[in-house]
């Protein structure tokens, strides 16, 4: 989650330089951290800062997680400070990579939605919810901005109500419609003398607040811990007592599945997955006080990790890439 609190409330150039150290310290959680503090530098308005830490990512030699993120992120922050052209371009990029992840998606629309370009910021979420929503019976949690961004912007162009908008009605839960809320002529009630408009404006206010709040209080997945398979082998090798825990990576595997999926049947909401790397768990086994042989520090280490932002949602789309490394889609792998 990215910080938004307002620069006067909070020293952002200090948290940013505090996250840029952490990030040379600990490079396994580079990606999250200088996605953190480049936000820091967008919100102390040192906007140029913010793109060299993007750069910083997106050169580097380590593979990035979302790299499709790292992309519209930076092309929504040249935007705000005169780069439009080479905003467009790396906008362009990224829809036509069509990332199988909903965040590029959003960040990339609502920048152009921001300056206005309400036809394109359109056909972007259009895109992006026929891409990862065909045929996929609940939409999951991530991709709601998606439908909720699509709708806002087909109000302000006074297109009428397709499937995609009752979708996402559907999952509106406010006690205020989403026409309601993204009606256009909102911003007139702000001026309005007729108490009767004022208080309809902040009861819809408050009702966005909620949602946001909501959004916002979402618990961390129950996340389970995934170890790729060179890093399993290295792990087990070092620590011998791993070993009864790992019998093999392929029963690991298994395992993770039928873990998730006996959490989904028993009503556990939020469910997700997090990757492993033998220098990040030693260094939080020493930070513990522990020793990475000890198998109760597993679990912790997982739900440390999902604190930090890093799980992937689970279940996958079928069309998707499996979690487990493959290559293949989940339903061709462990969805099978």
């Amino acid at each position: 989650m990215r910080p938004d609190t307002p620069a006067e409330n909070v020293d952002h150039n200090a948290e940013a330089a505090r996250l840029e150290r952490t990030a040379d310290l600990y490079p396994e959680d580079a990606e999250h951290l200088l996605l953190q503090a480049a936000a820091h530098r967008e919100l102390a308005g040192d906007r140029p800062t913010a793109t060299a830490l993007y750069d910083r990512l997106l050169s580097s030699s380590a593979p990035l997680d979302n790299p499709h993120l790292v992309r519209a992120l930076k092309a929504a922050n040249l935007w705000e400070y005169g780069h439009e052209a080479e905003a467009r371009a790396i906008i362009d990029g990224v829809r036509a990579a069509a990332p199988r992840d909903p965040a590029p998606w959003v960040i990339v629309a609502e920048a152009l939605e921001a300056h206005d370009e309400l036809e394109a910021a359109q056909d972007t979420f259009t895109s992006a919810v026929t891409l990862l929503l065909t045929d996929v019976a609940e939409p999951p949690y991530s991709t709601r901005p998606l439908l909720f961004g699509r709708h806002r912007v087909r109000r302000m162009l006074g297109a009428t109500h397709d499937n995609w908008d009752a979708v996402a009605d559907t999952l509106h839960s406010s006690s205020i419609s989403l026409d309601e809320l993204h009606d256009p002529k909102r911003v007139w009630s702000l001026g309005s003398d007729n108490p009767a408009e004022l208080q309809a404006e902040i009861s819809r206010l408050r009702a966005e607040l909620g949602a946001y709040r909501e959004a916002l209080s979402r618990p961390f997945p129950v996340a389970v811990l995934h170890w790729p398979a060179a890093e399993l082998s290295e792990l087990v090798s070092a620590y011998p007592g791993l070993t009864a825990e790992y019998p093999s990576h392929e029963e690991h595997l298994a395992t993770i599945e039928a873990s998730l999926r006996e959490l989904a049947s028993s009503g556990t909401p939020n469910l997700g997955i997090v990757t492993g790397t033998v220098p990040s768990y030693e260094a939080f086994a020493a930070s513990e006080g522990a020793s990475p042989d000890d198998t109760t520090l597993l679990p912790q280490y997982a739900t440390t990790l999902a604190a930090r932002g890093l799980a992937v949602e689970w279940p996958p789309q079928r069309e998707a890439e499996c979690w487990c490394g493959s290559g293949r889609g989940y339903g061709e792998c462990h969805g099978a």
